[in-house]
């Protein structure tokens, strides 16, 4: 597949991410369904058979959609955290090209022969980056796109600025680019296009979605949180990432105080990162109540096109 041939599958360029212990097959199947790319972790099958169930799955109901509705589904992609702490790698990724997932999202490393595996049987690669250096690494490693992870985005965010990640990254890379980082709304994909984005990169937003694997205290606290009410911080997971602090002080840690060292409590309660302490980012802003990916995406095109709209009348008075 093309960039251009995924495009055009598209209802909306959005991407909608994939997030640990949330993005689960009903999730991705309900955006695929209503024109957006839908994308899941593989490590969230907690096997090779479960993660082979959930790519049977997905196939199964959007060939199944495409029958009975005759419309043709958007792709669906999988993300696989290509690093030595991850001892799934190659056996996902041969999961990968059994069942020809269209697009394969890489993290924390980006490899050549999982790029030309992928290639093989005509899927595209996006990689995760939040730096020059690591774009131009992976740009080496022959991928055919980058997702460019600004600051506010959930999970392990970059501090760049988008106008200037996004301006920087497009200094020597003229293809696929997608932008994360507070993406919520149609008009804010209409933005990253605006600034030079191909694609809007899109996950807080549908952890609130109906179809998501998130507790239902994880929604609730996504619509009762805003910007200060997220933590950007390494003494969770060992990586600079996005945290609701309502989870954290779930855990025991009192944020009153603004000790790093209460973090410590989070080790002696055995909370764990994602799965007790839940990420988000910045765009927790706007997400006002539960409901489903349907009428988020509905509400998406709706934005959209009322977004370019303004713009093509602006055009009119321009001089």
């Amino acid at each position: 597949m093309k960039i251009e041939e995924l495009k055009a599958r598209l209802a909306l360029p959005v991407i909608v991410s994939p997030m640990f212990l949330v993005s689960g097959t009903k999730l991705v199947i309900e955006c695929c369904k209503n024109g957006v790319l839908g994308t899941f972790p593989s490590l969230n099958g907690r096997t090779e058979q479960d993660f082979e169930n959930m790519l049977v799955e997905i196939t199964t109901e959007l060939e199944k959609f495409e029958k009975e509705t005759g419309t043709k589904p958007a792709p669906f992609g999988v993300n696989i955290i290509v690093n030595k702490t991850n001892p799934r790698v190659m056996a996902d990724l041969q999961l990968c090209m059994k069942y020809k997932v269209p697009v394969v999202i890489t993290s924390l490393g980006a490899v050549k022969e999982v790029v030309d595996a992928v290639h093989s049987y005509g899927g595209l690669i996006f990689h995760d980056v939040i730096k020059k250096r690591h774009a131009q690494k992976a740009l080496e490693a022959g991928v055919d796109g980058l997702i460019a992870v600004s600051a506010g985005a959930g999970g392990h965010a970059g501090l760049a600025n988008p106008f200037a990640l996004v301006s920087e990254f497009r200094s020597f890379h003229k293809g696929a680019l997608v932008l994360a980082g507070a993406i919520n709304s149609g008009a804010d994909v209409a933005a990253a296009e605006c600034i030079g984005a191909d694609f809007a990169y899109m996950g807080t937003h549908f952890i609130a979605a109906e179809e998501s694997l998130a507790e239902e205290d994880y929604k609730e606290i996504l619509v009762e949180s805003g910007i200060d009410d997220i933590i950007y911080t390494d003494a969770v997971s060992g990586v600079n990432a996005n945290f609701l602090a309502k989870s954290i002080e779930r855990a025991g840690v009192d944020l009153s105080q603004k000790k790093e060292e209460d973090f410590s409590k989070l080790n002696a309660n055995n909370s764990k990162a994602w799965k007790d302490i839940w990420s988000a980012g910045q765009g927790v802003t706007a997400i006002k109540q539960i409901r489903s990916a349907k009428a988020i995406i509905a509400d998406l095109k709706k934005e959209y096109k009322e977004a370019l709209e303004k713009q093509t009348e602006r055009l009119k008075n321009l001089k």
